[in-house]
């Protein structure tokens, strides 16, 4: 059994954030794979289902992005799962748009949701870092990650999201590196940035 939490924040203003982009993943799997209906539980939207032959649950915590930590616990606890079999996607601003990476250890790189998430579970959860790139001024990330993705932006957003789904089962077993490659197979990463027209 495994837990997929996706980062985000509750509600229709925040549905397009570049912040989102973690509850668009889950959205997509659930999607992908015919999970079950999403109900409230653990602070959370959840839904359960199958990839293969492994249970999966996935997480929308709706306690705000900053503390998906507890939500996340909560529902590791009911399952009576390890850290390592829970997987959280969140943006990454330090990747360019249309980049993925896995990473597991290490801190939290100034992201207040994966600060709660090992604040709660410990350094051991898997991270799927998908990149939203940087406005290129510290004091305009905020503004930033809570714009929504434009419109321009929008074919490599779903074609990644599709890939996410598609390749998930990797991750189930283990095989962040085989998750990784097959990814970037399905959604190759742009060889310039949207935003700025310009490798």
């Amino acid at each position: 059994m495994h837990i997929f939490v996706g980062q985000g924040n509750p509600g229709a203003k925040y549905a397009h954030n570049r912040h989102n982009i973690g509850f668009m993943v889950v959205d997509e799997i659930a999607k992908e794979y015919d999970f079950g209906p999403w109900r409230s539980k653990f602070q959370a939207e959840v839904c359960e289902g199958r990839i293969g032959d492994i249970r999966v649950v996935l997480l929308k915590p709706q306690t705000f992005y900053n503390e998906t930590g507890r939500s996340a616990r909560a529902a590791a606890d009911f399952y009576k799962l390890s850290p390592e079999q829970v997987t959280v996607f969140h943006d990454e601003i330090d990747l360019a748009p249309g980049r993925l990476r896995v990473k597991r250890g290490g801190g939290h790189s100034g992201n207040n949701g994966i600060r709660s998430m090992i604040a709660h579970l410990g350094a051991d959860i898997r991270r799927v870092r998908i990149g939203i790139g940087h406005p290129g001024d510290k004091a305009r990330v905020m503004p930033y990650v809570l714009a929504d993705l434009p419109k321009a932006e929008e074919a490599w957003v779903e074609r990644l999201l599709a890939a996410c789904a598609r390749a998930a089962y990797y991750l189930l077993e283990g095989d962040d590196e085989r998750f990784q490659t097959e990814v970037m197979r399905l959604a190759p990463a742009m060889k310039s940035d949207p935003r700025q027209n310009r490798p």
